[in-house]
C-alpha cells in the first residue's frame, strides 16, 4: 500500500473491554471511540492487534452482550471506506466470522507482513511468540483445539460466558498478569523473537501488543520493535505517517 499524502496508518491493541466489569469498562470504551472518531479524518488504515475484548466467544447465533459503541464506530469507519484489520489476541482467540460478515473486517490468527511506502512491517498480537512462556503456549494449544472448541459450544451461553470470563480474569496464564514487568531490552521475548526473524528476512518494523507496556527497541540495523502498550492505563497507540513510526498517548 502506498499511503496517500496526508494520510496515516494507526495501530492499537489490548483494550480488554468488559474488564473488570462492564460498568468499569464503559469509560474506557467511550475514550477509545473518541480516538477512533479523531483519527478517521486522516486514517488510511487501522490495525487492531488483539484483546479488544477481555473475553469473546462466538456461538452459532450468539455473540457476547455489550460493546455496541465500539462495534458501531468500527462499522461506521469501515462503511466509510477505511480498511480495518483485526488480529485475535489471547483473550479473543475464539473470534469466529462475526467481524468478517457483519463489519467486513478481516480477521487474522497469526502475524502477517504488510508493506507501506516500501517499509516492511511484521504485525501481530504477540502472544506465544519468542522463548519461554511454555505454560501459556500449552494452554493455547488446548484452546485452539477444534474438539475443545466444539465441546465448549455445547455449554449454554449463560454458563459458558460465566466460566470463560472468570478464567479470563483469574487465570494468570490467560490474563498475562505475570508478564507486565519490563524485562530489559536484552530479555524482552518479543524483541528476541524479532531478532530471530531478522536472521532470515529484513523487516523495518515489528509491531505487537500483548505486553501492556509501550516500548521501542532497536533489534537490528534499520529495524525496530514497537509494543503498543494498552488502553487500560496507558492509552497508547502507534502511527506511521509514511516515513516514520512513533508511539503516542491519547489524552482526549
Amino acid at each position: 500500500m502506498q499511503i496517500p499524502p496526508g494520510k496515516k496508518i494507526y495501530f492499537s491493541s489490548d483494550n480488554h473491554l468488559g474488564a473488570p466489569t462492564p460498568a468499569e469498562s464503559l469509560p474506557r470504551e467511550k475514550k477509545f471511540v473518541r480516538w477512533l472518531e479523531e483519527i478517521k479524518h486522516d486514517a488510511a488504515a487501522i490495525f487492531l492487534l488483539g484483546d479488544l475484548f477481555d473475553f469473546w466467544f462466538e456461538y452459532k447465533t450468539v455473540v457476547p452482550k455489550g460493546f455496541v459503541r465500539v462495534l458501531g464506530k468500527l462499522a461506521e469507519l469501515r462503511d466509510s471506506g477505511i480498511p480495518i484489520y483485526f488480529f485475535v489476541g489471547n483473550h479473543d482467540l475464539w473470534m469466529g466470522d462475526y467481524f468478517e460478515k457483519e463489519l467486513n473486517i478481516p480477521t487474522y490468527r497469526q502475524p502477517k507482513e504488510f508493506t507501506f511506502n516500501d517499509k516492511l512491517f511484521f504485525v501481530g498480537h504477540g502472544d506465544g511468540k519468542g522463548p519461554g512462556d511454555m505454560g501459556y503456549k500449552r494452554m493455547k494449544k488446548v484452546f485452539e483445539n477444534r474438539v475443545f472448541n466444539w465441546l465448549f459450544h455445547w455449554f449454554h451461553p449463560a454458563l459458558g460466558m460465566k466460566i470463560a470470563q472468570y478464567l479470563s480474569v483469574k487465570n494468570k496464564l490467560i490474563s498475562g498478569e505475570e508478564d507486565k514487568k519490563f524485562l530489559g531490552e536484552e530479555n524482552e521475548w518479543l524483541a528476541l523473537y524479532a531478532k530471530r526473524k531478522l536472521e532470515t528476512k529484513h523487516y523495518d518494523y515489528f509491531v505487537f501488543g500483548h505486553r501492556h507496556l509501550s516500548m521501542q527497541i532497536e533489534v537490528g540495523e534499520n529495524s525496530t520493535y514497537f509494543n503498543l502498550g494498552d488502553w487500560i492505563t496507558q492509552y497508547t497507540y502507534g502511527v506511521f505517517d509514511g516515513e516514520h513510526f512513533e508511539l503516542k498517548e491519547f489524552k482526549g
